[in-house]
């Protein structure tokens, strides 16, 4: 029961640093000021990845195309606008995943933003 519980905050935490680096992400790139709608674009972007990537040879391409598609989908601004939100999110993450696993050794990822 333990690892159930000790699985499921992993998770949470997770999702709350994919949801805030796409939040600072949407922020800055899109002028768009909404955690709620951050954090449920981390969750659809977890799915899209988790979908896809699992595709031999062209698998992380694929994933990679799909969770800029969601952003695309969920954010104004086109392809390239969501490509610019997916690589701000991924440097967001990237930062806010240091400072979490140097502060309190966590060891924890970023449901949502791949690759952090």
């Amino acid at each position: 029961m333990v690892s159930v519980i000790g699985s499921f905050v992993a998770f949470l935490v997770a999702l709350v640093v994919g949801g805030l680096a796409i939040y600072a992400s949407a922020r800055i790139v899109a002028d768009v000021d909404d955690y709620s709608h951050a954090l449920v674009t981390a969750i659809l972007g977890g799915f899209a990845w988790g979908l896809t990537a699992w595709i031999p040879l062209l698998g992380p391409i694929l994933a990679l195309i799909a969770w800029v598609w969601v952003i695309n989908w969920r954010y104004p601004g086109g392809w390239g606008t969501a490509a610019a939100i997916g690589f701000v999110a991924w440097l967001a993450a990237i930062a806010i995943l240091f400072v979490l696993n140097a502060v309190f050794r966590l060891g924890v990822g970023a449901f949502g933003v791949p690759g952090a």
